[in-house]
């Protein structure tokens, strides 16, 4: 087999391309590909011992498996990481392209461009996208900030060095005001500046008994900070398109698959765990045995 390098341009060897049609088969499909099957469906201008012959050699060389409920064949892991190495068309349609660069080029707040490109990844695929964000423990806490809603309630906004803003809402009680919550933020700030934000909820913890002399009413600001900084440890993560994944052939017959994929979007801290592992933008059958049947295409970028 031919090994293209990237932009290189060159016709498909006879394996490659019955490699080709079984893998992109398969993927709209879910079900085995025989050999008679390419010959009808694809008026390959060969015979169908060819084909077989090919198959054949295409499983030696452990690039298709076959099952045990048919004489077709599927991709097997290696033949996927093959097939999207140097078989897929790399070309993106000229519609994508103009979708995409009118989300860059629109004055959008920077969660607007991920969600709304996201959106038109999972479109274009069918297929469920997501933003992970950065880990606890390479993101700092650079500022707390309160904006007056009224004299009872105002937003508290917390931003990172990653880009990353959280908000929460504060209505007071009657024994505490804005001007006191501000002065707490200011206690905040002089602190927690510069804290990871996986030691947030612990050093929040330490200056706690520091609140007190500036709130009466102080316990219902510590647990909303708390709760605050907890979310703020926590993976944080979108997931788009996960409705999409109701329609592929291979979760149609099986919901307790499906549902094992739902789960691994409840954990969104093991798949980035898994994409730093790996040091790839690619896994596939690369993840722990629960999950050997899942594949991730992955980009990383910064926003600040």
């Amino acid at each position: 087999m031919r090994v293209l390098e990237r932009g290189q341009k060159m016709s498909l060897t006879r394996k490659d391309k019955i490699l080709k049609l079984i893998v992109e088969d398969f993927i709209k499909t879910a079900q085995p590909v025989g050999s008679h099957y390419l010959l009808n469906k694809y008026d390959l201008n060969i015979s169908s011992a060819t084909i077989r012959n090919e198959m054949n050699q295409l499983e030696k060389d452990g690039l298709l498996e076959k099952t045990h409920t048919s004489s077709g064949r599927i991709p097997s892991t290696k033949g996927y990481k093959y097939y999207i190495e140097n078989l897929r068309d790399n070309t993106v349609d000229e519609k994508i392209k103009h979708e995409l660069k009118t989300i860059f080029d629109s004055s959008s707040s920077v969660e607007d461009i991920l969600g709304k490109s996201c959106e038109v990844l999972s479109n274009m695929t069918n297929l469920a996208s997501a933003v992970l964000g950065p880990g606890a423990t390479d993101e700092r806490l650079v500022n707390v900030q309160i904006v007056p809603l009224n004299n009872k309630t105002c937003t508290a906004i917390f931003i990172t060095d990653k880009g990353y803003v959280e908000n929460k809402t504060f209505v007071l009680g009657e024994d505490t005001n804005v001007q006191d919550l501000k002065k707490c933020m200011e206690v905040l700030n002089s602190r927690l500046t510069g804290t990871k934000v996986n030691e947030l909820v612990e050093k929040l913890q330490v200056i706690k008994p520091v609140l007190s002399d500036y709130m009466t009413n102080y316990a219902y600001v510590y647990n909303v900070l708390l709760n605050t900084f907890y979310e703020f440890s926590k993976g944080r993560s979108e997931f788009y398109g996960k409705d999409k994944l109701l329609n592929q052939p291979e979760f149609e017959s099986d919901a307790s698959e499906l549902k094992k994929l739902f789960e691994l979007f409840e954990n969104p801290d093991y798949i980035a765990d898994m994409l730093e592992k790996n040091k790839s933008n690619l896994l596939i059958g690369d993840f722990d045995d629960e999950f050997d049947d899942v594949s991730v295409i992955s980009h990383t970028f910064n926003v600040v």
